[in-house]
């Protein structure tokens, strides 16, 4: 009698990486991937359809961020496990994610066999995060939560996404849309973000955005 495989729905903004994660998983006797999408808006309605087993999602998405996909995906479908497979080598997303109700974090530069062994393991109900992360989490315990704190780390969850949107270059109205959320409301995290940065104009909140997301893209 054959075991049922685990089914994993992909959620990627790049054709290719969706491509390299179907047939990776397609390699393993015991998953199978049930359907893939690009947008938050798209994964949604996908996933409540499919009832995927597990769902690997990148943060940054054609039509918003991640983060709120997770933080949707928890409400909505509790039942999937989330696995984010991420370009961000900044434990800040990392701890989000998993507040968000991520089960686990593995980064792109990753073997493939560290991304198999990720969803192998949140599939077994524990929480899995690369190493570099777990390393990291364990130097900010050991040092004092205080220790170090990046300026980033007083932005809100909704602050943030906002701010990695701008880094994508997206105007106020898409972000609006991305996010749900009404313009003037948009306007209004913009001059909450550059009050916590200490950045004077527009376009000073720009450039740092749009720095902060080319630091945090692995090579």
């Amino acid at each position: 009698m054959k075991t049922q495989k685990a089914t994993v729905f992909i959620v990627d903004d790049h054709p290719l990486v969706r491509e390299w994660m179907t047939s990776l998983i397609r390699q393993q006797p015991d998953m199978t991937v049930c359907g893939e999408a690009d947008t938050v808006e798209q994964a949604l309605q996908m996933i409540s359809n499919a009832e995927p087993d597990v769902a690997v999602v990148d943060l940054a998405l054609k039509d918003g961020f991640g983060l709120e996909l997770i933080k949707d995906l928890k409400q909505t479908c509790p039942k999937v496990a989330v696995v984010v497979l991420s370009m961000h080598d900044e434990m800040l997303y990392a701890e989000r994610t998993f507040r968000a109700g991520a089960r686990g974090y593995v980064m792109k530069r990753e073997s493939s066999t560290r991304i198999i062994e990720a969803i192998r393991v949140v599939l077994n109900g524990r929480r899995y995060m690369s190493e570099q992360v777990a390393v990291a989490m364990a130097d900010k315990l050991a040092d004092g939560q205080q220790a170090n704190v990046s300026p980033m780390s007083l932005l809100s969850d909704r602050e943030l996404a906002v701010f990695d949107l701008l880094g994508q270059g997206k105007e106020s109205r898409h972000i609006a849309e991305s996010l749900h959320i009404s313009i003037k409301t948009v306007q209004a995290f913009c001059a909450r973000i550059k009050g916590k940065l200490k950045l004077e104009t527009e376009r000073e909140l720009l450039r740092e955005a749009v720095r902060w997301l080319e630091s945090k893209h692995v090579d």
